[in-house]
């Protein structure tokens, strides 16, 4: 059991850590503007759109919504960083038993 913990860990680090990277490439990628019709833009934001558009409509709601500069993102790594990949280990360690 012990092994299958780690390599479930491991599993969800990577792809914790491939979600934050595809937000970082998306953030650059609006700061560049690739193009609408490039393949790998429109990847990028079809993957990515639906992790950061709930936290759009957040934003869009508080004081900090509306503006030039939109905050969704940086909101969106500090949730999945602090609350989510812990509680996906926390599931992970009730699963295999640790």
């Amino acid at each position: 059991m012990g092994q299958l913990n780690w390599v479930l860990r491991i599993s969800v680090g990577y792809f914790f850590n491939i979600v934050e990277l595809l937000i970082f490439i998306r953030v650059i990628l609006s700061w560049i503007s690739s193009g609408p019709g490039n393949p790998i833009t429109r990847g990028i934001y079809g993957v990515t759109e639906p992790i950061l558009s709930p936290f759009r409509r957040l934003m869009e709601k508080s004081s900090f919504g509306g503006g030039m500069v939109d905050f969704s993102p940086i909101v969106a790594l500090l949730v999945i960083r602090y609350l989510i990949q812990p509680m996906a280990y926390y599931i992970v360690n009730l699963l295999t038993g640790f």
